[in-house]
């Protein structure tokens, strides 16, 4: 049995997760993601309750398989939307990393974050923050995303919300 995930090991992966899409390097940020990734931004039912089933509420983003986060990275990549060209400049910090439960090749982690970014098109700046919810899984020895929900506290959002906004 291998050993079960360390909060070093989790804390590298997010850190490093944030790093990839905050130098859009979009190619290397979809590897750390399983095939069959879920990747979940609820939206609030009211003004204390998230949503809780992707599969039949309201969400703010939902990709079920690394094949759609895939394609959304192809449109925000290819220069053919006027909202990501010029990518807007982003700084994610994450903080208050736990392993929240740790099982052999199978383990969850809670964290906080913030993300700073820059709109060059409309010369604004945004902070989004909230939570991320993670399920790890170890596969060939190394660890990667299985779940991604992330939970959004200020969602008025100014403009199109994206992967490089959360």
């Amino acid at each position: 049995m291998s050993a079960a995930l360390t909060i070093r090991e989790a804390e590298e992966l997010l850190y490093r997760e944030a790093l990839l899409i905050d130098s859009s390097r979009f190619g290397e940020w979809l590897e750390l993601f399983t095939p069959d990734a879920e990747f979940w931004m609820p939206a609030w039912r009211d003004e204390t309750t998230p949503t809780q089933d992707p599969e039949c509420e309201l969400s703010l983003i939902y990709y079920k398989g690394r094949r759609n986060l895939e394609d959304r990275v192809m449109r925000l990549t290819s220069g053919l939307s006027t909202a990501s060209s010029p990518p807007p400049r982003a700084v994610h910090q994450v903080t208050n990393v736990l392993v929240t439960r740790a099982e052999g090749d199978d383990g969850e982690v809670s964290a906080a974050f913030t993300c700073h970014r820059f709109d060059v098109r409309m010369d604004r700046t945004h902070c989004f923050f909230g939570r991320y919810e993670y399920r790890l899984v170890r596969e060939g020895g190394t660890w990667q995303i299985a779940r991604k929900k992330i939970l959004l506290l200020n969602d008025t959002v100014p403009t199109v919300l994206d992967i490089t906004a959360i």
